[in-house]
C-alpha cells in the first residue's frame, strides 16, 4: 500500500498521513459517479443549489475547527485561516447558487413560425477537480459548487499537503444529504491521476496549479477530446501613478504581497512606481512592513507563518540572493534561519527584468519595486511576463485606469485593490496563466455543452 504523508511546516512532524487509493477504489469511485450523475442532473437547479448552500453553511458553521487543521497542514496563521471559509468560499459558494437558475436556463433563440428552438445549457458528466494547497477551500469552491450546480458529479483530488480539505467536503455533503457518489475525493499520486483523465468517464478536468503540473493535466487528457480548465499561476504587477492614494496604496499592496506568506497567485510579486512618488512609497512600504510578526502561526499575534516547505522558502532565499548579485538592494534584513521554512519578509529595490524575482513567480514574501517613467514604460514592465493573471493600477483616474488597463495582458484588470476575487466576474487569465474560467455565469456555463433542439410543430 501506498501512503501519503503531510508533513506540517508548523514543526517539521508528519501531521496526515494517508493510504492512496487502490486501483480498486478508483474505479469504484468512477462506477458510482457515472452512475450517480445520470440521475443527479434530473434534479431541479433550485433543489441542487438548496443542498450546496448548505453544505456552505455547514463549513461555515465549523469555520474555526477547519481553520485550526487547515493551519496544521500549510502553515498560514490562525488568526487568518478562518476567513478563508467565512469569508471567501462562503461567499463565492452562495453567489453562484444565486445565479445558478437564471444562468443555466434554456437559451431562447427567438420565434420562428412553425417551429420551437432553443439550446440547453447539458452537463458535461464527471468532473475531476485538482486543487492546490494554498487556498485550498477558495480554489476548490471555485469549481465543485458550480459543477454541482450544472448537473455534473464531481471527483476531487486535493493536494497531498491538504487531504483534510476533501475529506471534510465529504462530511459536509453526507450532512446535508446529497445523494452518495454525486461527490467524492480521492488520495492519489501523480501515475493515478493521470490515469484517471484518461479514463473515458472523465468529461472534464478543473486544475488549479504551477505550469508544469498544467502541462502534465494536458499531456495525460492529450489522446481524449475533452475540456480542461487551467488556473496555473501569476506574477502579478501593480502600478501605482502620481496621483495615487498614497498611504491607501501602501497598506493594500503591502498586504496583497505578504498575505498567506505571498503563497497566492494572485498575490502581488512586482511593483512599478511612478517615479515623482517612488521614494515616499517605498519609506512608507517598507515601515509597513516592518510591522509583520514571523512567528508559530498557531499563536494569534503571528500574522505572517511559515512557507509550505522549507524548499519553497530556499527557492524564495534563492531569488533575492540572486538579485542582490545582480544590484538590487535588499531593505529589510531581518534576522532569518536558513533551512526551515520560516522566511522573514523583504523589499527589494534597484530591481530591473534581468532578476528571477521579478520575472519567475516567487510565492513567497519578497517583492521587487522598480521606478519608472510614464504610462508607458509601466505598461511595458507589466506585459514583460510570461504570465497574465491579474495586474492593478493605483490612480484617481478612472478613464486613465481604463485606458491603460486595456493595454495590459491580463486576465483581471484592477484599480485601487488587489488579490480577490469577485464572484460576479469571471476569472481567468492569459499567457502561462492558463485558459478556460471559473466564477461567474460564465464559470459555470464552463461546466455544461450546448445541446440544441430545432423541433417542427407542423409538417409542410
Amino acid at each position: 500500500m501506498k501512503r501519503q504523508k503531510t508533513i506540517t511546516p508548523v514543526d517539521g512532524s508528519v501531521y496526515v498521513e494517508r493510504v492512496l487509493a487502490t486501483n480498486a477504489e478508483i474505479e469504484r469511485a468512477l462506477f458510482m459517479a457515472e452512475k450517480a450523475q445520470k440521475t443527479w442532473k434530473q434534479v431541479p437547479v433550485a433543489d441542487r443549489a438548496a443542498i450546496l448552500r448548505r453544505m456552505a453553511e455547514w463549513c461555515v458553521a465549523r469555520a474555526d475547527e477547519l481553520a485550526t487543521e487547515l493551519t496544521w497542514q500549510m502553515g498560514r496563521p490562525v488568526s487568518q485561516t478562518p476567513g478563508e471559509l467565512k469569508r471567501g468560499f462562503h461567499e463565492r459558494a452562495l453567489y453562484m447558487c444565486d445565479i445558478a437558475e437564471e444562468a443555466l436556463k434554456d437559451l431562447d433563440v427567438g420565434k420562428k413560425d412553425g417551429f420551437q428552438r432553443f439550446i440547453r445549457r447539458e452537463p458535461l458528466g464527471v468532473v475531476l477537480v485538482i486543487a492546490p494547497w494554498n487556498y485550498p477551500w477558495l480554489t476548490s469552491v471555485n469549481a465543485v459548487v458550480p459543477a454541482l450546480l450544472a448537473g455534473n458529479s464531481v471527483i476531487l483530488k486535493m493536494a497531498a499537503q491538504t487531504p483534510l480539505v476533501a475529506e471534510r467536503y465529504a462530511e459536509a455533503f453526507k450532512a446535508v444529504g446529497l445523494p452518495p457518489g454525486v461527490f467524492q475525493f480521492l488520495h492519489m499520486d501523480h501515475a493515478q491521476v493521470a490515469g484517471i483523465i484518461a479514463d473515458p468517464r472523465i468529461a472534464f478536468v478543473a486544475f488549479t496549479g504551477s505550469v508544469p503540473g498544467g502541462q502534465a493535466v494536458q499531456k495525460a487528457a492529450a489522446a481524449r477530446f475533452i475540456g480542461t480548465g487551467l488556473e496555473l499561476g501569476g506574477k502579478d504587477p501593480a502600478y501605482v501613478r502620481p496621483d495615487a492614494d498614497l498611504n491607501f496604496a501602501v497598506e493594500n499592496l503591502v498586504d496583497g504581497a505578504y498575505f498567506n506568506s505571498g503563497q497566492s497567485c494572485c498575490g502581488i510579486e512586482r511593483i512599478y512606481v511612478h517615479k515623482k512618488i517612488y521614494q515616499p512609497f517605498v519609506d512608507g512600504f517598507v515601515q509597513l512592513t516592518r510591522q509583520y510578526r514571523l512567528g508559530n502561526p498557531l499563536e494569534k499575534e503571528t500574522n505572517l507563518g511559515p512557507l509550505v516547505r522549507t524548499e519553497a522558502a530556499e527557492n524564495v532565499r534563492a531569488q533575492i540572493k540572486q538579485a542582490v548579485k545582480k544590484g538590487a538592494k535588499a531593505l529589510l534584513r531581518l534576522k532569518d534561519t536558513p533551512k526551515t521554512p520560516y522566511l522573514p519578509p523583504e523589499v527589494l529595490i534597484d530591481v530591473d527584468h534581468r532578476m528571477a524575482v521579478m520575472t519567475e513567480e516567487s510565492f513567497g514574501p519578497v517583492v521587487g519595486i522598480q521606478a519608472v517613467k510614464d504610462d508607458d514604460e509601466a505598461i511595458g514592465l507589466m506585459n514583460d511576463s510570461r504570465y497574465g493573471l491579474t495586474a492593478s493600477i493605483w490612480t484617481k483616474d478612472a478613464e486613465a485606469a481604463l485606458r491603460i488597463g486595456e493595454r495590459v495582458d491580463t486576465g483581471t484588470w484592477f484599480m485601487n485593490r488587489c488579490d480577490y476575487l469577485d464572484p460576479a466576474l469571471a476569472w481567468t487569465g492569459v499567457k502561462d496563466s492558463g485558459r478556460g474560467c471559473t466564477l461567474s455565469r460564465l464559470g459555470l456555463e464552463a461546466f455544461t455543452r450546448p445541446k440544441s433542439f430545432h423541433l417542427r410543430l407542423s409538417p409542410l
